[in-house]
């Protein structure tokens, strides 16, 4: 008889209704492959979830962890702000860290989030990137919309305006007068497959309220709409600001609650605040 694999624990969390499973790679083997992630994640048959954290040891002393993303399809990703502040809850809550301000490594470079007095948990994002071979965008118009200015594009039989940015992900940012009656599926995936997002890209469909707040609704690569996208929250309120629509502290209304976003300008990296919850504990063999 063939002895049955372990069982992998996790844990399931969520930030403001995106939804995570947890997995420490630290304390039991735990490899992951996109043909695993897509299984895990899948909400019929598997544990059900939006993205798939990966909790590694870190490569290297200057970092406390690893962190991994997978997506919905088993697509690796390089950033995700709300998973990031699931993570910190996660090893805070555990203990396997201490301090509150939390170093990690994920494909895209280094990132710190931090623990809030008030348990809500902060994270610092990248330096966003606004050269179109960095987000990479490759419309025909690649001399116009430099520095996250809003750019007009033919995507298949439609013109569009919107900003594009990197955080670490690619995003493409256009105002609407109403999130409520944005056609988010259809243009988020008509956006995501053209040639002129080589990498695919996160679409963020922004309603702005005043200088300081605004409503948004985000298809994510990999994974859809999703009830909340940190790093989308944080590159809608960036192309905002670039295009002097907001001022530097915004607060980001979603379909479950609020994040608070802050970007003091050029060359300086983006925060993202709010709470983080844990659903459940588990484990599975899949």
């Amino acid at each position: 008889m063939t002895a049955r694999k372990p069982a992998l624990k996790f844990t399931k969390m969520h930030a403001l209704g995106n939804d995570f499973i947890v997995i420490d790679a630290l304390t039991q083997p735990a490899q992951m492959t996109p043909k695993r992630a897509k299984k895990l994640a899948d909400r019929h048959t598997g544990i059900g979830c939006d993205q798939i954290l990966l909790i590694e040891p870190p490569s290297s002393p200057e970092v406390d962890f690893g962190y991994r993303i997978f997506n919905q399809d088993g697509s690796e990703v390089s950033q995700c702000g709300n998973g990031a502040r699931c993570f910190a809850k996660y090893v805070y809550d555990r203990k396997l860290i201490g301090k509150k301000s939390i170093q990690v490594e994920t494909k895209s470079g280094k990132m710190e989030l931090m623990v809030n007095e008030d348990r809500t948990y902060s994270v610092a994002l990248a330096v966003p990137k606004f050269e179109f071979d960095q987000v990479p965008y490759i419309g025909s118009n690649a001399d116009f919309g430099k520095e996250g200015k809003i750019i007009t594009a033919d995507i298949g039989d439609e013109t569009f305006n919107f900003s594009v940015l990197n955080l670490g992900n690619p995003h493409a940012v256009m105002q609407v007068s109403s999130v409520k009656k944005a056609k988010v599926a259809r243009i988020g995936k008509l956006l995501q497959k053209h040639p002129s997002f080589p990498e695919s890209v996160n679409v963020g469909f922004m309603e702005v309220l005043d200088r300081q707040a605004i409503r948004l609704r985000v298809y994510e690569r990999g994974a859809g709409e999703t009830l909340a996208c940190g790093s989308g929250a944080c590159a809608a309120v960036i192309a905002g600001i670039k295009n002097g629509l907001l001022d530097s502290a915004v607060t980001v209304n979603l379909a479950l609650g609020k994040l608070r976003i802050e970007w003091p300008g050029p060359d300086q990296p983006v925060t993202l605040s709010g709470p983080a919850t844990t659903v459940f504990q588990g484990q599975t063999r899949i």
